[in-house]
């Protein structure tokens, strides 16, 4: 029975500290969270401050407060601050080599917060991967695809890798290319879709349209257009145009013409 005792006595004091250790860690993550909250929140509430740089601020106060909540933690099993520097600072080569993909990633994310190449909600291209920014954190950058499907791509990619900002400036010009029969006549043809491209508000006049005849293919007399527009008007001004031009040259007797095969039988 005293042999019991003891070994209850004996494993008291580690089941304590295991407990307050779970408590810590548990109150230690809702208050991290909380704050970085908080520090997010008032960031982007300031007009004069990038919505990205607020993501990435909540992010590093997140991991600054979650590790000094795992400080803590050790110090309940008496391990000190001291203690784990010296420990740190012992396995600092085992540990860089293990962390090094993470510490890339971090380094690269203060590069792209420092640089912005790209902002929450552009939509961009990181080598090969497009996507619309919902996140820049410390360690990733967070993508959705056009049909809203996820994608994580690690900072140190993103930073290593050629980024297209589709959203970067304000205004993109919009390239269209029509074919018409080599019976018709062009300058009916171009002046149908300088015609359309005018009536749609959405078309800058600065710099103005512009329709020239630019390739003459194996079937068709190619018109090429240049359209500017706002960013934000470039896919739906695109169907617009592309619309409404047949539709106009249905209507005054251009043709578009497509490929035509022709069989041809041996006899007997």
């Amino acid at each position: 029975m005293e042999h019991i005792v003891e070994q209850a006595n004996a494993w008291l004091p580690l089941v304590l500290n295991g407990l307050k250790a779970l408590l810590v860690l548990v109150l230690g993550w809702i208050v991290a969270s909380w704050f970085s909250g908080v520090v997010r929140r008032r960031i982007n509430a300031t007009p004069q401050i990038d919505a990205t740089l607020g993501n990435f601020a909540a992010s590093i106060v997140r991991w600054v407060l979650l590790a000094m909540v795992f400080v803590a933690v050790l110090g309940i099993f008496g391990i000190q601050a001291t203690s784990l520097v010296a420990m740190l600072g012992a396995a600092t080569l085992a540990i860089g080599l293990a962390l090094q993909g993470t510490l890339s990633d971090l380094a690269a994310g203060f590069m792209l917060v420092l640089f912005r190449p790209y902002k929450l909600g552009q939509f961009v291209d990181i080598g090969g991967t497009s996507g619309t920014v919902k996140d820049l954190n410390l360690f990733f950058t967070e993508l959705a695809t056009a049909d809203n499907v996820q994608i994580i791509v690690p900072n140190g990619q993103a930073w290593g890798a050629i980024i297209t900002n589709f959203s970067a400036h304000d205004t993109r010009r919009l390239d269209l290319t029509f074919g018409i029969d080599y019976d018709d006549d062009m300058e009916t043809a171009k002046a149908i879709i300088l015609r359309v491209a005018n009536a749609d508000a959405r078309v800058l006049q600065m710099p103005e349209p512009w329709v020239r005849v630019t390739n003459l293919g194996e079937s068709s007399v190619d018109i090429s257009t240049r359209l500017w527009c706002s960013a934000a008007d470039y896919w739906e001004l695109k169907w617009a145009m592309t619309q409404g031009v047949k539709e106009a040259f249905d209507a005054e007797g251009i043709t578009i013409p497509y490929p035509h095969s022709v069989e041809i039988q041996k006899g007997a």
